[in-house]
């Protein structure tokens, strides 16, 4: 893309886990901060560099799309059948699942906010405006030194 030295657009998909830290999702929180750095680093290169190329990063929140029935695709020696799970962990897999499920904004929505942001070059696209106060919270924890609040209390 570089080589070419035409214009671009790179849209990087993270989810709001990448900008909160909700509580029992560790793994897939990591993985989301990780793309947004990935994405805000490749945006501050791309610019250094004089490059057309712009940078994007999707971060939605809950979106119905299937991925809390994701275990389907796992092969059967890495699926937990729910032996070593608690019945809190249970109702907490469930919670996540009814969450998705629930999901106001479509996957269509998603890729309307995604050609929105591409097309006005932005770089943070988020899709659920309301999360934002989870966001502010957490970036004002940061600021002020305070231990992070819960984003989903």
């Amino acid at each position: 893309m570089l080589q070419q030295d035409a214009p671009g657009h790179i849209v990087n998909t993270a989810s709001v886990a990448g900008l909160i830290s909700p509580p029992w999702l560790a793994a897939y929180n990591v993985s989301k901060h990780a793309v947004v750095a990935l994405s805000e680093t490749l945006r501050h290169e791309l610019a250094a560099r004089g490059s057309g190329l712009k940078v994007s990063v999707l971060c939605p929140a809950w979106v119905n799309t299937g991925i809390s029935d994701s275990t389907r695709s796992r092969p059967p020696e890495l699926r937990s059948q729910g032996e070593h799970q608690t019945p809190a962990d249970l109702a907490r897999e469930q919670a996540v699942r009814q969450a998705v499920q629930s999901g106001r904004v479509t996957p269509a929505q998603v890729a309307d906010a995604v050609f929105d942001g591409v097309k006005q070059e932005k770089f943070y696209i988020l899709t659920h405006p309301k999360i934002k106060g989870a966001i502010q919270s957490r970036m004002e924890c940061i600021l002020q030194e305070r231990n992070p609040a819960n984003p989903m209390p």
